[in-house]
């Protein structure tokens, strides 16, 4: 199975957080799954670290490559689905997120009760 990550997901599988889902934390670590990563997702960390809104101070190439995930680049597919969906969340992240997640068609790893409005498979 391919799961899309949300940033929430990503920081909180890294700090072996309870918050992440013990469905979510078993399918992140079971090897057989492909765990992709959103270019978008660590541009999102990037500009948040730079704020001083969010502390992560690992590099970010090391944990991907640690952690053997997969950076899913943003391709012209995905801005495609991105220009048709309808403004039912706002931040800009997220929408890539599930535009990616629709185009590619893969489930997103996320809390996020909105992006379900988006017909887009969530796995929690």
């Amino acid at each position: 199975m391919r799961l899309l990550l949300d940033t929430h997901a990503l920081l909180w599988w890294r700090d072996a957080s309870p918050r992440l889902s013990l469905r979510a934390s078993e399918a992140i670590g079971d090897g057989h799954n492909q765990v992709v990563i959103s270019a978008a997702t660590l541009w999102e960390i990037v500009i948040k670290r730079g704020l001083g809104k969010l502390q992560f101070p690992d590099d970010l190439e090391e944990v991907v490559r640690e952690e053997d995930f997969m950076v899913l680049p943003i391709t012209f597919a995905h801005l495609r689905a991105l220009d048709g969906l309808p403004r039912l969340h706002r931040d800009p992240f997220d929408r890539l997120l599930i535009a990616q997640a629709l185009a590619d068609g893969i489930a997103i790893v996320t809390d996020d009760r909105r992006f379900a409005a988006y017909g887009v498979a969530v796995f929690w």
